[in-house]
């Protein structure tokens, strides 16, 4: 019986094990199948698959950026990393240090302790300039490879940097137009492939570009509307301001209102793109674009020219400016009421000329509410003006069924509403534009780029503009404005508002105080908004801290830009 059994195990045993041999030569007879398959059937696969791990691109530079004037303002600066590969070394760490050591100016102990290090690749100096990478060229020293990377120079340094942005190589962050022209700058018609061995080295073949190999590769140039000229008044103009006042921030924006091309934008506190590392997050933000604050009494130009289009007044229009009005449950007076309590029947020029709040009150109640709301929104309030630039907000302006009598009334004179200093530019450049409001931008386009990126919008009739211009200028020429000009009309407006808590509920004791205006009035070719945050010292007034910045601007940009007086 046992003997029996041990049979049947031992022939139970033999069977399994033929199997298993059966099914391990049927799979060695499918490897092989499968390599012949793979290294001679499908070779071309696997042939293109190698090359692909092989191949590199042309290394690639960003374009340069140019203001309107051909004057650079951004590039690429091509640098070299320095290595030593430590399995290919021929020399000891002794003689490559004492080889080495003029060329990289680093002292021949410490190169040497350096590359003693038991590392395979070790890093010896970086950011080396492209004479020192050529010197170490020719020793054709083949443990020692260079790595070529690009670093964004900006030649001007601190000029227009809140218009340029900053770009980092490495971590391919950018901010300003270096981000909005980011596809423009970094476009390359043709790119050159080529293949390389695992250690960075060039194959040559028949097909390789020895130039496309070594040359780098460029994005396309952009060209901005800046003209670093006015650029440079306006932020010299803006930093004494802001010492004098000793004020938080300020900005300057010049554009052109024909045709929407910004001339300058200077936005205080500046900072150095070259070195934007080291700048803090409230130098490199563009707050000219982010923040939004009560406007003040420039707001005042927008009701007249909105009462204006609407017809509920006209250039002869009198108001009866008691001084003081009760609008619900609060009291409105003019800044001057303790002077001039009650001024009694006013036109509009006095109302520019003396900032009356009453007198703008009375003509934002002549509209509806839902009549002044649309033609806000026509002026470009409550949305984004679409400049070309990253971050923009679109202001704060609540529908109209939220308004109650103080927010009519309040918005009259700049406080019912919360705008960015760039929607101002754009709103009061529809007025000195007979009516039509151009996008805002700092970048040249083609006239075909022009038709998809810049909107015109009919926000008023010419000859309604062209009375509200009329308005501003006289008043200016009538009363004792500090940026009077014995050459030039202007039409101008200056505003003082009290600047919001940051939490947004109450009011601080700081203001901001500011102006808008264009010139010459009567063919306007450059509108210039100045706005100070928190100015100190003495009486502070749009007057007193925005205007003296607007004259010294104005008269120096005349200049530049050599504009025909037109005041006889």
């Amino acid at each position: 019986m046992r003997g029996s059994g041990d049979k049947n195990k031992n022939k139970l045993f033999a069977e399994r094990l033929m199997w298993f041999q059966y099914g391990f030569v049927i799979a060695l007879f499918l490897f092989i199948i499968y390599l012949f398959c793979i290294q001679v059937l499908d070779v071309r696969h696997f042939r293109v698959k190698a090359k692909n791990q092989r191949r590199a691109s042309s290394f690639v530079m960003r374009g340069d950026i140019y203001d309107r004037n051909g004057i650079k303002l951004a590039t690429d600066t091509v640098y070299y990393d320095i290595f030593a590969r430590k399995e290919d070394f021929v020399h000891t760490p002794e003689e490559l240090a004492k080889i080495l050591a003029p060329i990289l100016k680093i002292s021949q102990f410490d190169l040497t302790e350096k590359l003693r290090q038991d590392v395979s690749l070790i890093s010896l100096k970086k950011n080396v300039d492209r004479h020192t990478r050529d010197e170490i060229a020719k020793l054709n020293l083949r443990e020692i490879p260079m790595d070529k990377k690009s670093v964004r120079t900006y030649p001007q340094g601190t000029l227009a940097a809140h218009v340029l942005g900053y770009y980092n190589f490495d971590a391919d962050v950018s901010s300003g137009v270096e981000l909005t022209a980011k596809d423009k700058l970094e476009s390359v018609e043709k790119a050159s492939n080529y293949e390389m061995t695992p250690k960075g080295k060039v194959i040559y073949n028949i097909s390789t570009d020895p130039i496309a190999a070594t040359k780098p590769v460029k994005g396309k140039d952009v060209t901005l509307t800046i003209d670093a000229a006015v650029q440079h008044v306006c932020e010299k103009a803006l930093m004494k301001a802001i010492d004098k006042f000793k004020a938080h921030r300020g900005a300057v924006i010049v554009m052109n209102p024909r045709n929407g091309e910004i001339l300058a934008y200077a936005v205080y506190p500046y900072f150095d793109p070259n070195n934007f590392k080291s700048a803090t997050s409230f130098q490199i933000k563009n707050w000219t674009l982010t923040d939004i604050f009560p406007p003040g009494s420039t707001f005042k130009t927008i009701t007249v020219a909105s009462a204006m289009e609407l017809g509920k007044i006209n250039r002869y229009t009198k108001i009866n400016d008691t001084g003081k009005i009760k609008v619900g449950w609060w009291t409105i007076k003019n800044y001057d009421y303790a002077r001039h309590p009650n001024p009694g029947m006013i036109d509009l020029v006095y109302l520019f000329e003396h900032s009356s709040n009453v007198a703008s009150v009375l003509v934002a109640q002549m509209m509806s509410k839902y009549e002044y709301y649309d033609m806000l929104k026509k002026f470009g309030f409550g949305e984004k003006t679409g400049i070309d630039l990253p971050g923009e907000s679109v202001g704060l302006l609540k529908p109209p069924s939220r308004w109650d009598t103080s927010d009519h009334a309040s918005m009259g004179y700049g406080y019912g509403s919360s705008v960015t200093a760039i929607q101002m530019v754009s709103a009061v450049s529809a007025i000195a534009n007979d009516g039509v409001r151009v996008t805002p931008h700092v970048i040249k386009y083609t006239p075909e780029e022009e038709a998809l990126k810049i909107k015109k919008v009919q926000v008023m009739s010419p000859e309604h503009a062209r009375i509200v211009t009329d308005l501003l200028t006289e008043s200016i020429n009538r009363g004792k404005s500090p940026i009077k000009s014995d050459s030039y009309n202007i039409a101008a407006k200056t505003g003082t508002s009290i600047k919001p808590k940051e939490n947004g509920s109450g009011y601080t004791n700081k203001l901001y105080t500011s102006i808008v205006g264009y010139m010459p009035s009567s063919d306007p070719q450059v509108l210039i908004y100045v706005i100070v945050d928190s100015a100190q010292g003495g009486e502070i007034w749009g007057n007193t801290v925005a205007a003296p910045i607007f004259k010294e601007i104005s008269m120096q940009i005349s200049h530049i830009l050599n504009l025909q007086p037109d005041k006889i």
